[in-house]
C-alpha cells in the first residue's frame, strides 16, 4: 500500500455525501475519482472532496490510475457487481451493506473475494459506535458473566417512500438487519428465529408486500434468548436501544439526547432527540472508515468482512421466511 491511499468513490446519494465528508478528515487518503450514474451528482461529489475527476462510468472508475481502494455507496442492486469488479482489479473495498439481497449471489461474490484475499469491509456502522464498541469490550472481558438475554429496538423517524420499499428487500433485510448483525457481533450466532410483522403505520407497506412494524425472537446457539423490535416510524425521533444482560451485570446502549442539555421549567423537563441515523451514528460512520484505512495500512483484513455479510443476510432471510410462513425457522434452513 502506498503512503497515500488512492480512492475511487462510487455513488453520491445521501449516504455518499456522509462518507465523502468523513473522508475529507482522514489523513493519508486521496479521493482521485468520484463516479455516479448521474454526472451532475458525480461532479457535486468531486467538488465536495476536491477529487481529480468526476465520471458517470461507475465501473470504469475502478480502473482510474492510482486507485488502491474503492468505496461503494451506490444502489444496493449494484453492490455485488462492483465488489466483484474491484476484487478482480486487485482493489480493497469498503461497501455499504448488503453485498446483495439474494443468498446465492452473495455466496458467489463472497467466494470470489475470499479466493482473491480481497480486503473488504461492509458498512455495519453500529459496530463502530462508541457505545456498542464499549459494550463488546465488556462482554469479551467477561464482566457480564454468562450471557442470558439480548434486546434491541430500532424505530426510524420517517417511513421511506413506496419506490424504496419495492426494492429494499423488506423490513428484516433493510432495517432489522442492523440489530441482527449486532446480535451476532455481541452475543454469537443464532440457531432459530420466530418473527411477526404488521402494517400499522402506512398502507404503502402492504402495497409493497412489506411490514412497517415487526418483532423477531432469537434463540442463540449458546442458549441466550433475544428479541428484536423494529418500526418504521417514530413521532418522537430516531429511537435505537439495546440491552444485553448476564449473570453478573448488563450493558445498555442508547443515546436519547442529541444535545447534553435538559431544559426544566414549570415542573417539567425537555431535551432534544436525534432526528435520524446520520446524526445518531455520526461518530460511527467516521470511525468505520478510519478503521478501514488503518487496517489497509497494517495489511490486515478489515471487519465486518464478507463472511459477516453472508451470515447476517442468512439471519435476516430466516426472519423474513418466519414472518411470511408464520412458523419458527432454523438458520440452517437458509442454504
Amino acid at each position: 500500500m502506498t503512503e497515500s491511499i488512492g480512492v475511487a468513490f462510487l455513488g453520491v446519494g445521501r449516504m455518499g455525501e456522509i462518507h465523502l465528508r468523513n473522508l475529507a478528515s482522514i489523513s493519508g487518503v486521496k479521493v482521485l475519482v468520484v463516479a455516479d450514474a448521474k454526472l451532475d451528482s458525480a461532479e457535486r461529489g468531486r467538488r465536495m472532496i476536491g477529487a481529480e475527476s468526476a465520471s458517470a462510468d461507475i465501473e470504469g472508475a475502478i480502473q482510474y490510475p492510482g486507485v488502491d481502494a474503492v468505496i461503494i455507496v451506490s444502489p444496493t442492486d449494484t453492490h455485488a457487481q462492483l465488489i466483484e469488479a474491484s476484487s478482480m482489479a486487485g482493489k480493497a473495498v469498503f461497501c455499504e451493506k448488503p453485498i446483495a439481497l439474494d443468498l446465492a449471489e452473495t455466496k458467489r461474490v463472497v467466494d470470489v473475494v475470499l479466493s482473491r484475499k480481497t480486503p473488504i469491509q461492509l458498512g455495519f456502522m453500529r459496530r463502530y459506535d462508541p457505545g456498542y464498541a464499549a459494550a463488546k469490550k465488556k462482554i469479551d472481558q467477561g464482566e457480564l458473566g454468562n450471557l442470558e438475554t439480548f434486546r434491541a429496538l430500532s424505530r426510524d423517524t420517517f417511513p421511506p417512500d413506496l419506490k424504496f420499499l419495492l426494492s429494499s428487500g423488506g423490513i428484516f433485510l433493510d432495517m432489522a438487519v442492523h440489530d441482527l448483525d449486532l446480535a451476532r457481533f455481541l452475543v454469537g450466532e443464532v440457531d432459530e428465529v420466530l418473527s411477526w410483522g404488521s402494517v400499522l403505520v402506512d398502507q404503502r407497506f402492504a402495497e409493497a408486500g412489506d411490514a412497517d412494524t415487526a418483532v423477531c425472537l432469537l434463540r442463540f446457539r449458546n442458549g441466550v434468548l433475544g428479541v428484536v423490535e423494529t418500526a418504521r416510524r417514530s413521532n418522537w425521533g430516531y429511537d435505537i436501544r439495546t440491552e444485553i444482560a448476564g449473570s453478573l451485570g448488563k450493558v445498555v446502549i442508547e443515546a436519547p439526547q442529541k444535545i447534553p442539555m435538559t431544559f426544566s421549567k414549570d415542573f417539567a423537563s425537555t431535551f432534544d432527540h436525534y432526528e435520524n441515523f446520520p446524526d445518531r451514528f455520526e461518530a460511527a460512520y467516521r470511525l468505520e472508515l478510519e478503521a478501514f484505512f488503518r487496517t489497509l495500512r497494517e495489511r490486515k483484513q478489515p471487519a465486518p468482512g464478507p463472511a459477516d455479510g453472508l451470515e447476517t443476510l442468512r439471519l435476516a432471510l430466516a426472519a423474513t421466511r418466519s414472518w411470511r410462513e408464520q412458523r419458527p425457522v432454523k438458520i440452517s434452513e437458509i442454504a
